[in-house]
This record gives structure tokens, C-alpha cells and sequence, in this order.
């Protein structure tokens, strides 16, 4: 019998395997073209499809008012963490930062220099939650307030938009979270996300950008981060990663097919459900790491051997674990513990081979 394997990684992460199977196709040639999907000109009417696909697709998926213009960048998520000071700390010199996790505490880091940056969360210790919003301190004269919705390292994860002072636009890196629910994009100036995890492939960032955020960056902003010069040449002021959107565009399809964002919010929930129900009813024997209310519902972090973890019974939990083919399971390598990412592609049945090995193993270690 042919070992079966899934695939937990928390980015890059698993690519639906319909879509994966088109891609094969399309990687020798794309449709009447008679060239590579790889080798398709970004000048090209064919790429002008596909790139233009990919945005309606994303305004249907997400219900994207019309004042808002959808962008393909590269850089990942961290060259957003520059872009968006560079695009939007003029308007006061000054920007909240919600410190929730380490990517959010990177963004602040490199907000830093190019403006005045307040992390307006209290933290003592460890990321391990989201405290209540009473304790925030929000600055009216922001230029903007940024969080990210899901920290991938602790999972730490918000479960609602903030609230912010009227008037202050609201920054998102979405990047783990990115159609996993649905959310009213009109609360937002700005989201972005890195496709790698949900919703594709490593190469490009989405950026969703309202249309009165553009034409006032930095004089020092880099041409390839500004948005307003990346909108008005429709993300092709250079090469863009053409590949990259092209992958994002068929799984967006495979999202739209599968039943839409809100089926991936059901999934979600289902597979989160599954992993931390057995971590609450162990016994110990699995300690989750986040308090309740600020679990990932699509990064469940957790330890093995107690609260704190024993190293020895984490690696023999992840040795086991390969063995029978769960893999990338390993907890990041700030924190340790194991850690399963249970992205879009990851099935309902990958989830449950996970949840078996679990109970069985602790079975099988019970002191």
C-alpha cells in the first residue's frame, strides 16, 4: 500500500492538487499559446487574462467595493512592512502598531524608520493572546493603526476587526488568514497578504488598497513599493511575478468552486475544532500555548511533555509523526513545540489523519 502523506507546513503550503494537476499541463504549454504558462509575456493579452481573472475573481471572493484597486507586488510581507509606512506615514508623521506576535513586532521595527511608531498593546511575556481592546492606546492623529490578523509563529490570532478612532485607516497583513472568512473590506485603508499560504504560491503579495490612500508617499519611497505607481500602470510598472499570479489565479477559481470563502470559514473552524478538542481533553499530555480566545484558527501551536514542553518528547512526537507521513509539524524555531498549519488546501481528511495519530500516540506514551 502506497504510504499516504499531508502536509502541514506553515508556508510555502500545500496547493490544491486539482490545481496543481492543471498547473503540470500549463507548465509545458498554456492553452493555444504553443509557449510555457512560465514563458507567457507579462505585455501579452494572455497574461492581460490572466491577471485580470485573478482581480475580478478576488473582488467576487471578497466583495471588494469599487473604490478600492487591487495590486500584485513583490517583496512578500516584509517588503510591506516598509511599503506601508512609505505609502502612508505622511499623512501625520505618526502610526499605531498592534504588537500581537513577531511579525507584527518586525512591521513596527521597520515602520521605525520612517516615522513615529507607538506599539499600543500592553505585553508582559510571551505573545499568548490579544489583550482586551480598554487596554489599547489608540493615537486619533495616526496616520494609521496596522495589526496582523494571524501571527503564524504563536498563533495568536484576532478574531474581529479592531475599532478605531474615526477617520485613522485601518492596516492588515492578512498573510495567514487571507480567505479563510469572509470580513467587510470596507472597514479597511489597506490589507495585504503573501500568497504563499492560502492562496498560492511564494512570489507575490496581494494588496487591496482604498483609492484616497494613493499619490502621497515619501519622497524616498522606492518606485517598485510605491502603490500609487504600481495602480496606475495596473501592477505592471516591471516584470511582475507572472507565474506566481497565475497560480494565485486557479486556486482563487479552486475557492470560488469549492463553495467560496465561506465554506473555507467552515473548514476552518471544523479542522481548528478537531486539533484543539483533543489538545483540551489530553489530560496535559498536550498543552495548548494560546489563551481561547486568541487561539489561530489555522495555526494550532502546541506542546508535548507539560505547559512548557519537553524537548526530548517533542522530537520523539515529530520523529513518529514524519513516520507516518504528517509532515512539517515542527513549531518555529523562536518558540519550538509543534505546530500544524491547517491552511485552504489542507483537507478535512488531512486533519483527521493528524487527529488519529494524536490520540493513538497518546495512548501509546501515557506515563
Amino acid at each position: 500500500m502506497t504510504q499516504e502523506f499531508s502536509y502541514f507546513a506553515p508556508g510555502p503550503a500545500k496547493i490544491p492538487e486539482e490545481v496543481l494537476r492543471g498547473l503540470q499541463e500549463e507548465i509545458l504549454q498554456y492553452k493555444d499559446t504553443h509557449v510555457s504558462v512560465l514563458e507567457v509575456s507579462h505585455r501579452s493579452k494572455d497574461f492581460g487574462n490572466i491577471i485580470e481573472s485573478t482581480e475580478q475573481l478576488t473582488r467576487e471572493l471578497l466583495h471588494v467595493p469599487a473604490n478600492y484597486r487591487i495590486l500584485f507586488m513583490q517583496g512578500g510581507g516584509t517588503g510591506q512592512f516598509a511599503a506601508v509606512p512609505l505609502n502612508l506615514m505622511p499623512r501625520t508623521g505618526k502610526a499605531d502598531y498592534l504588537v500581537t506576535g513577531s511579525w507584527s513586532a518586525k512591521a513596527a521595527k521597520e515602520a521605525a524608520k520612517y516615522g513615529q511608531v507607538s506599539e499600543v498593546v500592553p505585553r508582559a511575556g510571551r505573545y499568548v493572546g490579544v489583550p482586551p481592546p480598554a487596554t489599547w492606546t489608540l493615537d486619533p492623529q495616526a496616520s494609521y493603526v496596522y495589526y496582523c490578523a494571524n501571527e503564524t509563529v504563536e498563533g495568536v490570532e484576532l478574531q474581529s476587526v479592531p475599532e478605531v478612532p474615526a477617520g485613522v485607516p485601518l492596516v492588515c497583513d492578512m498573510s495567514s488568514n487571507f480567505f479563510t472568512r469572509p470580513f467587510d473590506v470596507s472597514k479597511f485603508g489597506v490589507i495585504y497578504g503573501g500568497a504563499q499560504k492560502n492562496i498560492g504560491c511564494a512570489g507575490v503579495t496581494m494588496v487591496i488598497i482604498r483609492e484616497d490612500l494613493l499619490g502621497n508617499p515619501l519622497p524616498v519611497c522606492p518606485s517598485v513599493l510605491d502603490y500609487t505607481v504600481t495602480a496606475k500602470n495596473k501592477s505592471l510598472y516591471n516584470t511582475p511575478p507572472t507565474f506566481a499570479i497565475h497560480v494565485m489565479g486557479e486556486v482563487l477559481a479552486w475557492v470560488r468552486q469549492e463553495g467560496g470563502v465561506e465554506e473555507m470559514e467552515r473548514r476552518c473552524l471544523e479542522k481548528s475544532n478537531m486539533i484543539y478538542s483533543i489538545i483540551d481533553k489530553s489530560g496535559g499530555f498536550y498543552s495548548a500555548v494560546v489563551e481561547p480566545g486568541s487561539r489561530s484558527r489555522v495555526n494550532v501551536v502546541f506542546r508535548v511533555g507539560g505547559v512548557a514542553g519537553d524537548k526530548q518528547k517533542e522530537a520523539a512526537f515529530l520523529e513518529e509523526a514524519t513516520k507516518k507521513g504528517l509532515l512539517s509539524l515542527k513549531g518555529h524555531r523562536s518558540v519550538g513545540g509543534v505546530r500544524a498549519s491547517l491552511y485552504n488546501a489542507l483537507t478535512i481528511k488531512d486533519t483527521r489523519r493528524l487527529a488519529d495519530f494524536m490520540v493513538s500516540y497518546q495512548r501509546e506514551h501515557r506515563a
